[in-house]
């Protein structure tokens, strides 16, 4: 019985990565596409809304009536939202705030 337990779990976190990963990569697509849209707005409120439907389906269908797996899907989904902002960051310029005006942060 432990032995399917433990599986079960393992299979809430990997669902839990791939929900995060869906969110938070969502989240980084949709802001590199929405700098050159037109109507900002509705690209943003309907990537989130599309995100967190997505997000909450998944929550609910792993969970079932156990709290346990929810905690472990969670558990995922953070994991997944540090990796996809690791990753994603690399690419991004630093700024540095100086005097209310943001300046590029020399790399070297």
């Amino acid at each position: 019985m432990n032995d399917i337990m433990a599986l079960i779990m393992t299979m809430a976190v990997i669902a839990g990565i791939l929900l995060g990963t869906i969110f938070f990569g969502g989240l980084w697509w949709t802001v590199q596409n929405t700098v050159s849209c037109q109507q900002k707005a509705y690209w943003l409120f309907g990537s989130l809304l599309l995100r967190t439907s997505i997000t909450l389906a998944g929550f609910l269908f792993v969970s079932g009536d156990h709290w346990q797996r929810s905690l472990a899907c969670l558990l995922g989904f953070a994991l997944a939202g540090y990796v996809v902002k690791r990753l994603t960051s690399r690419t991004a310029v630093p700024y540095i705030a100086t005097s209310k005006v943001l300046k590029p942060a020399i790399v070297s």
